[in-house]
């Protein structure tokens, strides 16, 4: 049982209608931020945060921002997030052999010493304590502009929040996101878990 229940997707005119962002990402607008409509303002922070953090300028892909987010799901345990994140990383065309082996990403070929770095950081800044040390922000300036680098961040910082959200909340699970962890995730422990 969650500890809130989300609010129809209609509640908030003005939230709905910045909520649709999250279709072309998801497929649909997810519990969490139906949630967060109890309190539109911090609905309609959210979503322009989401949607500011996961623009794309360059680099740092809308694809791979979408594995960096599972990445930090993953290490902080979120499966609400996991499965999301997952869903949007293949609805942004991530590559097949990269979603397969994000966990081998430290060798395997699929993966560029850039995309290793920025993964490094990802499951550093996502464990508690942070581990990011000076050899990570080496490797990291030696691949990354500060630009890039503040766009990786702000994917890991923004899970961060979600994941504690959805995890703390017990956010219900919608069926696209079911389907995605199950289809995708196959090969991994994860499973609907609280988000029932």
């Amino acid at each position: 049982m969650p500890l809130v229940q989300p609010l129809p997707a209609d509640s908030n005119p003005e939230v709905a209608e910045m909520a649709k962002f999250f279709n072309e990402t998801l497929g649909f607008c997810p519990n969490s931020v139906l949630t967060m409509m109890r309190r539109p303002a911090i609905a309609k922070a959210f979503i322009g945060l989401n949607m500011a953090v996961m623009e794309n300028h360059g680099r740092v892909t809308s694809a791979f921002k979408r594995l960096i987010a599972y990445v930090s799901s993953n290490v902080t345990g979120c499966r609400y997030c996991q499965a999301h994140t997952i869903r949007a990383a293949e609805r942004y065309g991530a590559e097949q052999e990269q979603m397969d082996n994000v966990w081998d990403y430290k060798t395997h070929p699929s993966f560029s010493d850039a995309e290793r770095a920025a993964l490094d950081l990802t499951v550093a800044a996502s464990n508690i304590p942070n581990d990011v040390d000076q050899a990570l922000i080496d490797e990291m300036n030696k691949h990354w502009d500060e630009g890039e680098i503040v766009e990786i961040m702000g994917v890991i910082a923004l899970f961060g929040y979600l994941n504690r959200w959805n995890d703390s909340m017990g956010t219900t699970m919608e069926s696209g996101a079911i389907e995605s962890g199950e289809k995708l995730l196959s090969n991994t422990d994860w499973e609907v878990g609280k988000h029932q």
